[in-house]
């Protein structure tokens, strides 16, 4: 079975992508992020998936391991794409969404990194009423995005995955979808 992980900075489409694409493939989908929120509703530390980048690394450490286990059992009968966050940005700096103890745990065969311009992120993010997202100016967006090709590239280096970027820029869904489907059937 095929384990895939789609990541994309908040407010780069990566969910919106992946939903498209989900009508034209043979996955499952799973959200690392609500994963991570049902664990941590149960441990009573966290109500809303906003709020779990501010609690600590380590309880954030912890969340992770539980939910990749969880991830990995799902994806021993069926083909998963894991829709999450390659960096999480913190009040203390970059985490990593997927730590080496959780890559050694998932072993996916492919990342797909979903981007667009920054410009066009700040403006996602402005509009997006549903969430509690933090407001980045367009150079902290790039970085992130920077940061995110940077670790992407240092997973596929622990895992022998491969590393694709896509671009999801404005009025270009159907585009990106048809991307996305030919990478999840190679």
């Amino acid at each position: 079975m095929k384990l895939v992980v789609i990541t994309g900075i908040p407010g780069s489409g990566s969910t919106t992508v992946l939903n498209k694409t989900l009508e034209e493939v043979d996955f499952i989908h799973i959200n690392y992020g609500d994963m991570m929120i049902e664990i941590a509703k149960k441990k009573d530390i966290a109500n809303h998936r906003d709020d779990l980048r501010k609690l600590s690394p380590d309880v954030q450490k912890i969340i992770q391991k539980e939910a990749a286990k969880k991830i990995k059992e799902k994806s021993e009968s069926e083909n998963v794409i894991v829709d999450t966050h390659c960096t999480i940005s913190t009040p203390s700096g970059f985490l990593p969404g997927l730590p080496k103890w959780i890559l050694e745990e998932l072993n996916p065969s492919n990342f797909v990194i979903i981007e667009a311009y920054p410009d066009e992120i700040m403006l996602r993010r402005i509009s997006d009423e549903t969430r509690n997202r933090d407001a980045d100016r367009v150079k902290e967006i790039d970085l992130h995005q920077e940061i995110n090709r940077s670790t992407a590239m240092a997973y596929a280096t622990l895992t022998g995955a491969t590393v694709k970027i896509l671009e999801n820029h404005d009025g270009e869904l159907d585009k990106i979808v048809s991307q996305l489907v030919e990478v999840l059937n190679i």
